[in-house]
């Protein structure tokens, strides 16, 4: 089944503040092998500038794509997610995340597309401080294969 071409723009609900913890950042970067300072010691994060220890750039996936859940789950855009991979990854940071920092994701269907019989859709997640502030956009790219076919 066709996904739902009107659903390009439809925006979610942010979700609820996720709270970023210096003890997940260190996970984090120990899981990704990044011996970066800046993601386990507060002072040296200050050094560079930082408030407090700062997040691998790809720290946020884990927030954007559980935020992404909503739009996989809407079951009016007609998205089968057993038979989707995920295709492309990208982030647009305006400041890096920091410990304490309370985050919430506002998720927007950029475009629905077919290539080569595959459903394709982006979806961007915006992600705001307590403040309201802007920190960084997620853009997520999925890929639905298509049913196969009875023999």
């Amino acid at each position: 089944m066709a996904l739902d071409q009107s659903f390009v723009g439809r925006t979610y609900p942010p979700t609820d503040p996720y709270e970023v913890g210096r003890e997940k950042i260190r996970e984090f970067a120990e899981a990704i092998g990044d011996p970066n300072p800046a993601y386990r010691d507060a002072e040296a994060a200050k050094a560079l500038g930082h408030s407090d220890v700062i997040a691998p750039p790809t720290f946020v996936f884990a927030i954007t794509f559980k935020a992404a859940g909503c739009v996989i789950a809407d079951p009016q855009l007609g998205l089968d997610y057993s038979r989707v991979v995920h295709g492309d990854q990208k982030f647009a940071y305006r400041r890096p995340v920091r410990a304490g920092d309370r985050l919430t994701v506002t998720s927007t269907i950029e475009a629905i597309k077919t290539m080569a019989g595959n459903e394709v859709i982006d979806i961007r997640g915006e992600v705001r401080d307590e403040a309201g502030e802007h920190v960084v956009t997620a853009f997520t790219k999925l890929v639905a294969r298509p049913a196969e076919e009875a023999a």
